[in-house]
């Protein structure tokens, strides 16, 4: 056995869907805490939103990195936001998404993108009263008001480039 560990790599990609002008160096400096302090965002107009901001860099850390960021960003206030970590080897990928209204939201997703919905999620909704409590129960899990509060952000940010965070140390 050696005298070292080893940490799986895997990549992801950090998307600020609104935030604003005040709050960009806040989560600058949350990314900074987790990614190192080679974080450089540009940061444009959120269409969808008079006077908010929206970034996005992709990044590549160690497994868990991105519920690391999803943390750290929570704590940045009234912003609206997406960690995704992709799929790597022996641990599944993760989206977190962030709403003022809603709160946070992880979903487990395999390596195609699509949310998985897990045995006992899917025994939680099946133990419900009636169809509509069991659709509720399903679509909480899917995390579908959480997709239709960010679908008009995301599509605000196409066209945008991405930019590559590297961990340091």
């Amino acid at each position: 056995m050696s005298g070292f560990q080893t940490c799986a790599t895997t990549r992801g990609a950090v998307f600020v869907h609104s935030a604003p002008a005040a709050l960009c160096p806040h989560i600058t400096w949350a990314l900074d805490s987790v990614l190192g302090p080679t974080v450089r965002l540009d940061w444009t107009a959120q269409t969808n939103q008079p006077a908010q901001l929206r970034a996005d860099a992709s990044w590549i850390g160690d497994v868990g990195t991105g519920a690391q960021l999803a943390s750290a960003l929570r704590a940045c206030g009234p912003i609206r936001y997406e960690v995704v970590e992709e799929p790597s080897p022996g641990a599944d990928g993760s989206r977190w998404s962030y709403t003022p209204r809603l709160g946070i939201h992880h979903s487990v997703v395999c390596s195609n993108g699509d949310v998985v919905v897990n045995e006992n999620q899917v025994k939680a909704a099946l133990a419900e009263a009636d169809l509509a409590q069991m659709r509720g129960a399903l679509e909480r899990a899917l995390g579908s008001a959480w997709d239709s509060e960010l679908e008009p952000f995301r599509t605000a940010g196409e066209g945008n480039s991405v930019r590559w965070l590297h961990r340091v140390g």
